[in-house]
């Protein structure tokens, strides 16, 4: 497994249904990656450039090429994802806001 540190500019308008659709945990049914695709999105940071920051696990190649079919392209545009060692996406924004504050 890798991971990798995700980046993203969030569709605004629909971004409190993409909250509201967390919430009801819709994402986690999803197999193999809802689990792991909805704590990242719970988790994710907004940086200071109103683009989204995320730290997920992915088995496929390319990355997230599920999660993007699935979910991901309906709420943000212009991903990109780099790897990193598991922890270290987190630990690198950590301190920044929360894209979803109910989560945080």
């Amino acid at each position: 497994m890798t991971f990798y540190l995700v980046s993203a500019t969030p569709r605004s308008a629909l971004l409190a249904e993409l909250s509201h659709r967390l919430t009801r945990d819709e994402f986690a049914r999803l197999r193999p990656f809802g689990p792991s695709l909805t704590s990242a999105l719970r988790g994710a940071r907004r940086l200071p450039n109103g683009r989204a920051m995320w730290e997920e696990e992915d088995y496929c190649e390319p990355p997230l090429a599920e999660e993007r079919t699935a979910v991901l392209d309906r709420y943000f545009e212009g991903l990109t994802v780099e790897p990193v060692i598991q922890g270290t996406g987190w630990a690198l924004i950590q301190d920044l806001p929360p894209l979803f504050p109910d989560f945080a």
